[in-house]
Order: structure tokens, then sequence, then C-alpha cells
């Protein structure tokens, strides 16, 4: 019987000398170019490593990754200007659903590690239950990540977070309240009252309105 693809009697091909259950193996060896392509990416592996993990700082693909949020973070945090660090700014960003998505980033990055990549809980508890340990109002949660709890367990932001990073982390924590987490930790601390409801914005006419009415008011006086 012959090799149909090169029409080498199979006789006569090399084996590899050994067998195993009966079983002889042929010795058909790898081409040349698989050979020097594995050689060449072990090659192409000792430059690479010691030029992207072992040089200089910000060549790694997880840094760039890093300078580029950072930049985009500042991009989008100059549409908003300096928030203020009150609760009506914190409810306004938790049902802002582009600015909760900004700080569901900044929550991935720092804090699913301990409370879960849906906040269900891990070391730290679950902040998705109506039970809370350390807070009994929306700003209680900037002050838990500000200075942190737990005797240091949860760690303090204040000095490693920007002031818009704190309130828009927060405003994604807020907003995970009643959520339903893949595995949720139990219960810990107690029930509080829900979070406030958004102000009512006015419309572009109403403000029309008001402004005219001052007006009226302001050319009426004597």
């Amino acid at each position: 019987m012959a090799d149909r693809q090169n029409d080498v009697p199979l006789d006569d091909v090399p084996l590899v000398g050994h067998a195993f259950d009966g079983i002889q193996e042929y010795d058909n060896p790898l081409p040349g170019w698989w050979k020097w392509l594995f050689v060449g990416s072990i090659v192409y592996s000792l430059l690479y490593l010691p030029y992207y993990h072992f040089g200089a700082p910000g060549r790694s693909v997880a840094e760039k990754y890093d300078v580029a949020l950072g930049e985009n973070m500042r991009l989008q945090f100059a549409e908003i200007g300096e928030l203020k660090p009150d609760e009506a700014t914190l409810v306004r960003m938790m049902n802002d659903p582009g600015w909760v998505k900004v700080g569901e980033s900044v929550y991935r990055t720092n804090c699913a590690s301990c409370h879960g990549i849906d906040g269900g809980g891990i070391v730290g508890p679950n902040l998705a239950d109506e039970h809370f340990k350390n807070v009994r109002e929306i700003t209680d949660i900037l002050r838990v990540v500000q200075n942190g709890a737990a005797a240091g367990a949860m760690p303090a932001w204040k000095n490693r977070l920007v002031m818009n990073e704190q309130i828009l982390v927060s405003s994604f924590v807020a907003s995970l309240r009643g959520t339903s987490p893949a595995n949720p930790k139990g219960p810990e601390g107690n029930i509080i009252p829900p979070w406030p409801e958004p102000a009512a914005e006015e419309s572009p006419d109403a403000e029309e309105a008001n402004d005219e009415a001052s007006a009226d008011e302001a050319e009426s006086e004597p």
C-alpha cells in the first residue's frame, strides 16, 4: 500500500522507533517553515518581555489603557465641571444613565474586588439590597468612599480619587440598590429609607416664562 499524497510505499516510511499498544508511529517531521516560525516567536518574546514589561514606564498595554482612560475621563469631566458633594448632585448623577456608566468604570477598577462586579458583595457587604451598615442617607455613601470604614478594612479613597470620581462612584453605588446580583451576600446592617427623588427640572418654556415674569415685575416697579 502506498501513501496517496506522496506516492511513497508505507512500508518504506521511517518509523519513530517505539510502539504503544501495538501501534507504531510514522516519523513525519514538521515542515521547516513551521519550525522557523516557532523559533521566531520565541526570539520575539525575549525582546517583547523586557521592552514592554521591564522597560520604561508607560509601555505596557495596561498602562497605555490607563492613560487613555484618564484622558477620556478628563474630557468627560470638562462637560460637567467640578461637582458639588451634596445630596442633590448625588441623586441627579444616580439618575443619569451616561454618568452612571462613568461611575461604574471607577467602581469596576477600584471596588469590584471587594464588593463584586455587580455589587453583590465578596469581602465587602452587599450593595444591592436594602440593608446598610454605615449608611443612613445617600450622602453617607460619599463619606464612606472618602474616609473608609470598618477600621480600615474599607480604605479611604479621598486621596486616591478626584472629587468627581468620588461623587460618580458614590452615585453608581447608590444606583445598585434594588438590583439583583448573581450571587448576593447575606444582609448586613439595617434597612434605611429610600433614596430621595430627583428634583424636577424646569422645561425651557417654563424657564423662559419665569424670566419674562421677572422682567415684567422689574418694569412695573417705580
